[in-house]
């Protein structure tokens, strides 16, 4: 068997195993990089090679800039502002919406902008009295569109500017791509706005995420902290100057709960003495209280009872979590009280009840009580995943709903403002502007280490890594040259329409089946060669491939994007094509009579 043949039949069980998909994605890509070394097409350094290339780099670089935009409350602070502008009209509602998601996948990736606006749309759907099946599916198709409007858009954009540098054709400018995408883009919103009532269905989920924009008003009212709340100041030579927190905790009232002790800052403090000019934060009648102030030495504040209560709980530096103590938790037995400081010094009790009813202070814990936490951000994430407790709404998830333009959202705006100049001036080479985005977010304690690693889809980054020597063996073997001899006798004389359409046609159906990104490292390089054979450029052919590439509408399983919006928009298998096929139809005509136009054969 010949060198080629190894090629073609190495590529063909990529396919095969992909559609099989029975074997992890990145099992596939690293067996087939492997088995190109195996069977002498490339040397071992050449087979490895993808993992160090500059494009993977980048790649992996806008997952971290996406994931700072999500943390920070960017995402969610735009996704509020679409409600708010959007109204009842459905069309200002499409307009808006898949205009809004396609700046926002052209910034950070399809992925990063479904993903971060998924939850806002179904919120929005069921305020507007909508079925979300009817948004979230035009969601992901404008996601799609957006991706053909920069640089950052896409992989598969990223590896269209690469193969353009080394054959010769000068790469593409970073806003280059919105000479197609805006384009792109309208259309899409036309078809949606025109056909997409009839060629969506009406249906509703009956497993969406949670609305969590009004929680913290919830947590108040669930433990009845939205009224009779009363701060009272520590004046000089009061009993309770130097007693531990936990002695005012178990002070018993009939009606009167402590729920926590401020600072003379007049911020949540977790001190554990209590001196003079704290605040005693208590729930109660006002008689009681005013019988507490009474006996104790204490004054009532002169903010009021309630003023900037739920301000000071949950702001953008602090929050709340309401934890449930599962069966067998090693805290069932123990001592808790309103106002305590947890054992890690960092978290709040502010109330603990059973069944819906406050405990006594000092009660001790059983299985089934429900305790409302305060503190830190950081500290509720990071101590809240212990065993000990379930969480009933992830911090991370709230915070992201309900605090938009939260701690850093500057910071990664700034990182992004940043990583757009760099990549539109040309003054560094792409990964290095998406490097120092990603460090810009690191050092300013955005993400963590930790945070950055899980932000990163290493399927992704692997798959084109692995891949990316399929492309080398290609062309070294002369694959893509046979290939392309064969597409361009089949156009014959025809001219280059018909080549740019045959290549059209291979990539959107191979898109529909595999991903897009490995579609693009199968046919950028007949392309290239193809190109090169009819003696055209290949900026035309490769800006159709892309476009073809992005055009993966057929199928739920077409992107990781189609799928992520199946179960909350109740959609079918069969329901994809009915709105991806005009869309497609939209994309053929751009790719193959639009593109040559704006740059010539």
């Amino acid at each position: 068997m010949t060198d080629i043949w190894i090629v073609f039949a190495i590529v063909a069980a990529i396919v095969v195993l992909f559609i099989w998909d029975r074997l992890p994605v990145i099992a596939v890509c690293v067996g087939a990089a492997l088995a190109l070394w195996a069977t002498g097409i490339l040397t071992l350094q050449q087979a490895l090679g993808g993992f160090g290339d500059p494009a993977v780099i980048f790649i992996a670089a806008l997952f971290v800039v996406s994931a700072g935009l999500e943390v920070s409350g960017v995402t969610a602070w735009a996704g509020q502002l679409l409600i708010r502008q959007a109204g009842a009209s459905r069309t200002r509602l499409i307009v808006l919406m898949m205009g809004f998601v396609g700046v926002l996948s052209a910034l950070i990736s399809v992925n990063g902008a479904v993903a971060a606006l998924l939850p806002v749309v179904i919120v929005m759907a069921i305020r507007l009295g909508r079925s979300p099946s009817q948004l979230l599916m035009p969601l992901v198709f404008g996601a799609h569109a957006g991706s053909q409007l920069m640089l950052t858009g896409s992989p598969v954009n990223v590896l269209v500017d690469e193969a353009s540098e080394y054959s010769g054709g000068g790469g593409f400018g970073y806003f280059e791509f919105a000479l197609v995408g805006v384009p792109i883009v309208l259309g899409c919103i036309a078809i949606v706005v025109l056909f997409g009532q009839k060629l969506l269905p009406e249906r509703t989920s009956k497993t969406l995420p949670p609305d969590l924009s009004r929680h913290a008003t919830t947590l108040f009212e669930q433990y009845r902290l939205s009224k009779d709340v009363h701060q009272l100041r520590v004046r000089a030579g009061s009993p309770v100057i130097g007693k531990q927190r936990e002695v005012v905790g178990l002070y018993e009232q009939p009606d009167l709960k402590f729920v926590t002790l401020k600072g003379t800052n007049g911020l949540p403090t977790r001190e554990d003495i209590v001196r003079e000019g704290h605040l005693l934060v208590v729930r109660g009648p006002a008689d009681q209280a005013a019988q507490l102030a009474s006996q104790m030495g204490l004054a009532f504040s002169e903010d009021g009872p309630t003023e900037g209560i739920s301000d000071m709980l949950f702001n953008r530096e602090s929050g709340l979590a309401e934890v449930l103590i599962p069966p067998r938790s090693p805290l069932i037995g123990t001592r808790f009280f309103p106002g305590m400081v947890t054992e890690s010094g960092d978290l709040i009790v502010l109330a603990i009840q059973r069944q819906g009813e406050d405990t006594k202070p000092g009660a001790v814990l059983a299985g089934g009580d429900t305790l409302l936490l305060q503190g830190t951000w950081s500290a509720l994430d990071r101590r809240l995943e212990q065993p000990e407790v379930i969480v009933v709404n992830e911090p991370d998830l709230v915070r992201r709903q309900a605090l938009p333009m939260g701690p850093g959202s500057k910071t990664v705006l700034a990182a992004l403002a940043i990583m757009v100049l760099l990549l539109a001036t040309g003054l560094v080479p792409p990964a290095v502007a998406g490097l120092l985005a990603a460090g810009i977010i690191l050092i300013s304690g955005v993400l963590s280490v930790e945070q950055i690693y899980r932000s990163i889809n290493w399927t992704t980054v692997i798959l084109v890594a692995a891949l990316m020597p399929l492309s080398t063996a290609m062309q070294e073997t002369g694959g893509a040259a046979l290939l392309a001899d064969g597409l361009v006798y089949s156009v014959g004389e025809m001219g280059p329409y018909p080549l740019l359409a045959g290549l059209f046609v291979l990539s959107a159906v191979l898109g529909q089946i595999i991903s897009n990104t490995a579609t693009s490292l199968i046919i950028i390089p007949i392309s290239v060669v193809a190109a090169e054979k009819m003696g055209i450029s290949v900026q035309p052919v490769l800006m159709c491939v892309c476009v073809a590439c992005a055009g993966a509408f057929l199928t739920p399983v077409a992107t990781a994007t189609n799928l992520m919006v199946m179960e909350p928009g109740a959609y079918k298998f069969g329901d994809y094509w009915k709105l991806g096929l005009p869309m497609l139809i939209w994309f053929f005509v751009i790719a193959v009579f639009l593109v040559p136009l704006i740059w010539p054969f």
